[in-house]
């Protein structure tokens, strides 16, 4: 198995909540618990599950996401600049929409000195650390942001444009990577909505209602995500999750990665590519032939997140099997296809199935790339 980053079998980042972390953080919103109160639970919790992942056999670990609600606005709202706001309707899922919550640009975007989960990982690393295995943090990745604004986010800021924060938002994340370098991160992954939507012309249309310029919107991409990592330290591995969409088990685009994966793969500065493989939604291997031959990794997310039902171990080998007529074998891994909450409500599986798919990932990637 590989010792370095990322990992044959490895993980998005999101777990399960435990009952004792959901109850916590239901009582501080009451008033029930101080932030001290609060955080011992949180601390405990992520302890516990530090352990529970490095018993699987995992070499990685990440903290749940256990201080989040969700995947994405608790970072962006913690940025200089950036506030989430109440809005009139939520992101539609098939058949359920998320609170309704939005991003509001208010001053010039930046990354504060003080982030608070710049102190997540500086509690998380020690804890992974003494268990064994490498500790990872995600983030949600800078276009996250710039996709998700809407048409009215940049009234009353300092930008005339959505195009005008481009600049400044590449900056802010040059930032956060060598914040989280010098808190002692060497494992960061940008975890990313946009790249899926480019691929679903459903999404593509609900983008252009918001004002984005969608002609030529993955080579710009690549160019912010290029631009957000310039500075990165060469030994600090950054990863990027490409997401269809993860609320309570339902999902939002559909269609393969052709529309982007030259770009992705093959212009983008990233070590490695956690992509969704799970369903015929995700369409098929042929994009992997972007992949440039060399040290990035893909790793294939071929076991659900969405349901508690175990894969068989022989169809995963054989859809490796398929991929690695594409890609060379030695550039993929194995993983889950996404987190199992991405928000705080989670994913419709119980912690016993949770583990099972780790369990599982573990193994397979045992049985096709040994322990060497």
């Amino acid at each position: 198995m590989s010792v370095n980053p990322p990992f044959r079998a490895d993980i998005v980042g999101s777990f399960l909540r435990p009952e004792a972390v959901s109850s916590a953080r239901a009582r501080f919103a009451a008033g029930e618990l101080d932030a001290a109160e609060l955080r011992a639970v949180e601390d405990e919790a992520i302890t516990a599950l530090v352990a529970r992942q490095a018993q699987t056999g995992l070499r990685v670990a990440t903290d749940g996401e256990f201080r989040r609600s969700w995947w994405h606005f608790d970072f962006f709202g913690m940025l200089d600049g950036v506030e989430v706001v109440e809005l009139d309707h939520g992101i539609q899922f098939q058949g359920v929409q998320t609170r309704p919550r939005g991003l509001k640009i208010d001053g010039p975007v930046g990354f504060p000195d003080d982030h608070p989960m710049l102190e997540h990982f500086r509690f998380l690393k020690p804890v992974a650390e003494a268990a064994g295995v490498t500790p990872k943090f995600s983030i949600p990745a800078p276009t996250v942001l710039d996709f998700r604004l809407e048409a009215e986010a940049l009234a009353g800021s300092p930008y005339d444009h959505r195009d005008d924060i481009v600049e400044d938002l590449a900056a802010t994340y040059r930032s956060a990577v060598q914040a989280f370098y010098d808190a002692g991160c060497r494992y960061l992954q940008f975890d990313d909505t946009a790249w899926a939507y480019l691929c679903s012309d459903v999404e593509l249309a609900k983008a252009a209602e918001r004002g984005i310029r969608t002609d030529h919107l993955a080579e710009r991409y690549a160019r912010l995500i290029n631009a957000s990592l310039r500075d990165k330290p060469d030994d600090l591995v950054v990863t990027t999750h490409v997401c269809r969409g993860n609320f309570r088990s339902t999902w939002i685009s559909s269609g393969g990665y052709e529309p982007v994966a030259e770009q992705l793969l093959g212009e983008t500065a990233f070590d490695g590519y956690f992509l969704e493989y799970d369903n015929e939604r995700s369409g098929g291997f042929e994009p992997l032939r972007f992949l440039p031959k060399g040290d990035k990794v893909v790793e294939l997310g071929l076991i659900t997140t969405k349901t508690g039902d175990l894969e068989s171990a022989d169809d995963i080998v054989r859809r490796i099997e398929e991929a690695a007529e594409v890609a060379p074998l030695d550039q993929l891994a194995l993983s889950p296809q996404c987190g199992f909450a991405s928000t705080e409500e989670g994913n419709e599986l119980t912690a016993d199935q949770q583990w099972a798919k780790i369990d599982a990932a573990v193994a397979i990637a045992g049985r096709v790339w040994g322990d060497a």
